[in-house]
């Protein structure tokens, strides 16, 4: 893939983008249920690489592929690729390049409420590539959209962090445990009306694994999270917790899990 990724991306570079646009939407494996991730996770590779050599082509290629001017991007098809392929890109360079990390944060806040759901995932591939790198300013923008954020924000925070790899750094993951105790007590608080809407079901839905992720990189403070978060007695929190229990990496822990299972019984 990459033989034929490198050369396109060159091309790209001097001015010829549309050979690496074509190639993308042919790969891209959409429509259909998976997009082609290996390709998009090459060229942010590829491209970060070459960033240093000539940043102001980069940032026009990058530009680019982020647009959705050019046409009605819609789910789960090629044009959609492209524009996630430019996000993870962009989280890849900025990591890379510090100069283009104001413009990475403006831009994934902004992407991240996008209607198209592999664009915010996107946006959270972007912020993994971000946070080995720049751990503490990732952060800072992650725990921002925690407590600050709409419930899209919230929900790429929360997906940022839900990643096992990334938990094995301590600051990553007691920041992970953070996070998501803020975001969960702002989903307690939310009025009944405002749980109707898409938004608040994307969120409820990540915070369905998210929190187990969490959990099991740090066992004692994340199941006394749970246990907190039992007692509220909030049903849409009850269901996040018990899709939780449900997922194999918390099986290690039958204790906590089945003392946890007791107090959601009804």
């Amino acid at each position: 893939m990459q033989d034929t990724l490198e050369p396109l991306i060159d091309k790209a570079l001097c001015g010829r983008p549309r050979l690496l646009e074509y190639y993308l939407r042919e790969q891209s494996h959409l429509p259909g249920p998976r997009a082609n991730l290996a390709l998009a996770y090459d060229l942010a590779h590829l491209l970060a690489l070459r960033v240093p050599n000539d940043p102001p082509a980069a940032e026009v290629l990058l530009t680019y592929l982020l647009s959705t001017e050019r046409e009605d991007v819609q789910s789960n098809t090629p044009a959609e690729f492209t524009v996630l392929c430019g996000l993870v890109a962009l989280g890849a360079c900025a990591a890379a390049w510090p100069d283009w990390r104001a413009w990475a944060w403006t831009l994934l806040e902004e992407r991240a409420l996008s209607p198209c759901w592999r664009i915010r995932e996107g946006v959270v591939m972007a912020y993994q590539q971000l946070l080995p790198v720049s751990s503490t300013e990732t952060l800072e923008q992650l725990s921002r959209l925690a407590v600050e954020g709409s419930l899209l924000h919230q929900r790429a925070a929360i997906a940022a962090l839900a990643e096992p790899a990334l938990l094995q750094e301590p600051q990553l993951s007691a920041a992970a445990l953070s996070i998501h105790r803020q975001v969960l007590e702002r989903l307690h608080q939310l009025a009944p009306a405002e749980r109707h809407q898409a938004a608040f079901r994307s969120l409820r839905q990540t915070l369905g694994y998210s929190l187990s992720v969490v959990t099991a990189a740090a066992p004692e403070e994340g199941f006394a999270l749970m246990q907190t978060c039992a007692s509220w007695n909030d049903k849409d929190i009850a269901w996040v917790l018990r899709e939780n229990l449900k997922k194999k990496r918390l099986a290690r822990f039958s204790e906590q899990t089945e003392a946890l299972a007791r107090l959601l019984q009804p």
